[in-house]
């Protein structure tokens, strides 16, 4: 066991103890979302043809030469080729097909017009304007061609990937497994929502919490159930978390007090702990611990301290669980729209809002910083990490940081 790390340093190492999920196979519709487990090769050009990107009319451009608005150059009408289908004649010189959106360019043509650019009749097309060879057609291949990796392992299949994919006709990807992850909160004094609270007791906020941290991390949260602060009740929620799920997350007791049965319970379990303490503020308190390649991440139960937790430690490697080759967040450099007057005798890592109203990266931090602070969490998309030593800082000063 290890104490005393950077944030970094604590979550490559729990990065190091994580396994992906295994893979299955989904079709389409249900893809969206998913970690892919498999690479996807273009197995065809997109499109598959030269085709119109307007509705008009296809024909050769050498027979436009020396068209103008007073002397306009005439060709006769051979068919229509609605998209789907294909021409039954080629283009020769004098004629043109008129062309919907999308539809197949007939043999002979190079060069399509818009319809409104032209006077037409059902036998033939008058022309304005010279036009160029190759204007105003797509080429086969302009979108995707044959051969290229469209996706990896890895990505997260997003509308523009689960598009592409279509394209190629797929009808079922490889995928990880999403993982569930359990939730277990500990603690005599807490209490249901809905249920009577009474003295003493304050109401399960942790809960919900890391239920909407886990489906936003790409996992399936189970709620285990609550313990109080009874070392074998702990241990009996860790194995049964163990048991059915992939991996397990606990809020509280994780400190040094006489009530602080996490540890204990997370041996008793079978887990191995990796380290109890985290060089930052809030967060430091924790309890990470692996048992058969399962995480057992052990968060503060105050709500504040937990999240930052989470997001600094834990959601690298619940992202690496999921399959997501993106383990670590997003660096930023934030300028801080106010300043913040603590110092900072170890590494702080401060929740807020970026702001780019006005084209710069602005760090709008919430005026209370506090361990049991919650609700200062809400609308949180950033962190900034002030560096450990640093005493007060001035509005303006510029900052490292990451994306929630």
């Amino acid at each position: 066991m290890k104490n005393s790390l950077t944030f970094q340093e604590a979550r490559e190492l729990l990065l190091a103890e994580t396994r992906p999920m295994g893979a299955e196979t989904v079709c389409l519709a249900e893809a969206a979302g998913r970690v892919l487990a498999q690479n996807i090769p273009a197995g065809g050009d997109v499109p598959p043809f030269d085709a119109s990107p307007y509705d008009g009319y296809a024909f050769r451009a050498e027979d436009s030469a020396g068209a103008t608005g007073e002397t306009p150059v005439t060709l006769r009408v051979l068919e229509e080729i609605p998209a789907g289908s294909t021409a039954k004649y080629p283009i020769i010189p004098g004629t043109a097909a008129r062309i919907m959106t999308g539809a197949p360019i007939p043999d002979g043509a190079d060069a399509v017009v818009m319809y409104e650019k032209t006077e037409f009749t059902r036998e033939t097309v008058k022309l304005f304007a010279p036009a160029k060879c190759g204007e105003n057609i797509i080429r086969a291949g302009e979108d995707v061609k044959a051969g290229t990796v469209l996706a990896e392992p890895g990505d997260v299949i997003d509308a523009g990937t689960l598009g592409t994919v279509a394209s190629q006709g797929l009808e079922e990807l490889s995928v990880h497994r999403i993982p569930r992850v359990g939730i277990i909160s500990t603690g005599s004094e807490l209490t249901e929502p809905g249920q009577t609270g009474g003295p003493g007791k304050i109401f399960n906020s942790n809960r919900y919490t890391f239920t909407a941290l886990l489906r936003g991390a790409g996992c399936a949260p189970v709620y285990l159930g609550t313990a109080g602060d009874e070392a074998g009740a702990i241990t009996a929620l860790i194995r049964k978390g163990l048991a059915g799920c992939d991996a397990v997350l606990l809020t509280g007791g994780v400190s040094v007090g006489d009530y602080d049965l996490t540890p204990d319970a997370v041996v008793a379990a079978g887990g191995r702990i990796l380290f109890r303490e985290v060089g930052i503020k809030p967060g430091m308190a924790c309890c990470y611990g692996v048992k058969d390649e399962k995480l057992i991440l052990g968060l503060s139960g105050n709500p504040a301290s937990a999240v930052t937790s989470f997001h600094a430690v834990a959601a690298p490697a619940l992202r690496k669980l999921c399959g997501r080759k993106d383990c670590l967040p997003r660096e930023v450099t934030l300028t801080l729209a106010g300043g913040f007057s603590k110092k900072s005798p170890v590494t702080r890592l401060l929740r807020g809002r970026m702001d780019v109203s006005d084209g710069t990266a602005r760090f709008v931090m919430p005026k209370d910083q506090g361990n049991v602070v919650l609700s200062s969490t809400i609308g949180c998309d950033v962190i900034a990490v002030v560096p450990a030593g640093s005493g007060p800082i001035a509005p303006g000063s510029r900052l490292k940081g990451f994306l929630l």
